[in-house]
C-alpha cells in the first residue's frame, strides 16, 4: 500500500498519515551521553528510521523529555536526506521563557540540526502550564521568536490535560496562537472531540499521540477485541477509526523495531472502506453496551465532578472509564496498568484511586451522577477490587 499524505492544517506541510514516534525506540529514559550509547540500540534506531522513510513516512517526532532520544537521533539524522522528512521535537514550558528558549536551542544541538519543522510546547496539562505557555511574553512568545530566527518553522502544543485546558490552548490567539496540536483521541477515549472540532475551525494540524499504547495497548489486545475487529487487527481498526475523522491528519506509530510499522501500513489498504470500519465500531459498541449499559466506555464522563472537586481527589470519571474498559472489552491488562498510576504520576494521570472511598463523604458526587451515596461507594470499591486484583 502506498503511503497517504494530508495537508497538516495551516502549516501546509504534506504529512504522511502515519508518523514515526521515537519514544519506544530510544535506549533510556535517562539523558545519557553518546559514549554510553549501545551500538545495537543505535543500529536499531537507524533501521527504524530508514524503514519509516522507505515506507513513505515523512514525519519524525521526538521530545526533549524522551530521555536519550534527541542525542541518539543526533548521531543518525545527519546520515539522512534532510528534505525527505519533517522533524518535530517538544519542549516543556517553563516559568522563565528564557529557560524554554535555552532548552530549545540545546535540543537543536542534541539533534544536530539548525532548525526543526515543528516545535511544540510539551505537556500543557494544567492551568499552570497553560499560563507558562500563553501568558504575555511566555513560552509561546519565546517559540515565535525562535520561529522568526529560523529555528522552527511552525509552533504547536501537546497536551494530556482535561478538555477545558486543551480547548483554551487551541482557542488562544495572542502571539499567533498555536499552529497544530498533538492530542489524545482514539476509539477508547473520545472526550477530546470538542478539542478536535475547535482545532479544525482554526485550521490547526492535528497529530494523534500514542493511539495504540495509551489508546489501549492494542499491540497486545485481548482475544475479545481481536474477535470484534476481524478481519482487521484491533490496532489496525483503531488506526482507521482515527484517520476517518475529518479533523485528524496523522497518527503516531511508536515503533520499537522496523517491522512495527508494517501492520499500520497494511491497514491503509482499507482506508477507502468506511463501511468496514463502521461495522467493526458497531460491534465494539454493542459489546460494551451489553456489559455496562453504555455504548462507549467514557460516556459517563460529564456525570462526575473533576478529581480536584472530589473528596480524596479521586478521579471518578477516569476510574469508571477503566472499569468499563475491563468489563466491557476485557481490557484488564491496560486498565490495571493505568489504574496503578493514579496517585503516582499526577502530571500525566491526575488524581487518586478509590482505595479510601468507603471513608469519604461522596454524597455530592453521587447526587451529581444520579446515584445514592452508598451505591456510588459500592461501585467504586468493586472497581478498586477488579483493577487491583492479580
Amino acid at each position: 500500500m502506498a503511503m497517504l499524505y494530508r495537508r497538516f492544517g495551516r502549516t501546509e506541510l504534506p504529512l504522511s498519515v502515519l508518523s514515526a514516534g521515537c519514544m519506544r525506540s530510544m535506549q533510556s529514559w535517562e539523558d545519557i551521553s553518546a559514549d554510553h550509547f549501545d551500538k545495537n540500540q543505535q543500529h536499531n534506531l537507524e533501521a527504524v528510521l530508514q524503514e519509516a522513510l522507505h515506507l513513505g513516512i515523512n514525519h519524525i517526532e521526538t521530545a526533549r523529555g524522551y530521555g536519550s532520544s534527541e542525542r541518539q537521533l543526533g548521531k543518525i539524522l545527519p546520515k539522512l536526506q534532510r528534505d525527505n522528512f519533517f522533524l518535530q521535537t517538544k519542549i516543556a514550558p517553563e516559568d522563565d521563557p528564557d529557560t524554554f528558549t535555552a532548552n530549545a536551542l540545546d535540543s537543536l544541538a542534541r539533534l544536530g540540526v539548525d532548525f526543526v519543522d515543528l516545535l511544540a510546547c510539551h505537556g500543557i496539562n494544567s492551568h499552570r502550564e497553560l499560563w507558562q505557555s500563553c501568558r504575555p511574553g511566555g513560552c509561546l512568545a519565546a517559540a515565535r521568536k525562535l520561529q522568526r530566527q529560523g529555528k522552527a518553522r511552525w509552533i504547536g502544543l501537546s497536551g494530556h490535560g482535561s478538555s477545558d485546558i486543551l480547548l483554551a490552548a487551541v482557542q488562544h490567539e495572542e502571539d499567533g496562537g498555536f499552529d497544530y496540536i498533538n492530542l489524545h483521541w482514539y476509539t477508547i477515549f473520545q472526550q477530546n472531540t470538542v478539542v478536535l472540532k475547535a482545532a479544525r475551525q482554526r485550521d490547526m494540524g492535528v497529530f494523534i499521540i500514542s493511539p495504540n499504547d495509551k489508546g489501549g495497548m492494542l499491540y497486545q489486545p485481548p482475544a475479545l477485541l481481536e474477535q470484534l475487529s476481524a478481519p482487521l487487527a484491533p490496532m489496525q481498526f483503531n488506526d482507521l477509526f482515527c484517520l476517518h475523522q475529518p479533523e485528524i491528519h496523522t497518527i503516531s506509530v511508536g515503533a520499537a523495531k522496523p517491522e512495527d510499522f508494517h501492520a499500520h501500513v497494511e491497514a491503509l489498504a482499507h482506508i477507502t472502506q468506511p463501511e468496514l470500519v463502521s461495522s467493526i465500531f458497531q460491534r465494539w459498541q454493542k459489546t460494551m453496551f451489553a456489559s455496562t449499559g453504555q455504548q462507549l466506555p467514557d460516556e459517563h464522563w460529564q456525570r462526575f465532578p473533576a478529581y480536584s472537586q472530589t473528596p480524596g481527589y479521586m478521579n471518578l470519571p477516569y476510574i469508571f472509564w477503566l472499569h468499563h474498559l475491563a468489563t466491557g472489552w476485557d481490557m484488564h491488562l491496560y486498565a490495571k496498568n493505568r489504574y496503578a498510576r493514579l496517585g503516582q504520576d499526577i502530571r500525566w494521570v491526575p488524581g487518586n484511586n478509590t482505595a479510601q472511598a468507603a471513608s469519604l463523604d461522596l454524597e455530592k458526587a453521587a447526587a451529581q451522577a444520579g446515584l445514592g451515596k452508598e451505591q456510588l461507594s459500592e461501585q467504586l470499591m468493586r472497581a478498586h477490587t477488579l483493577l487491583t486484583q492479580p
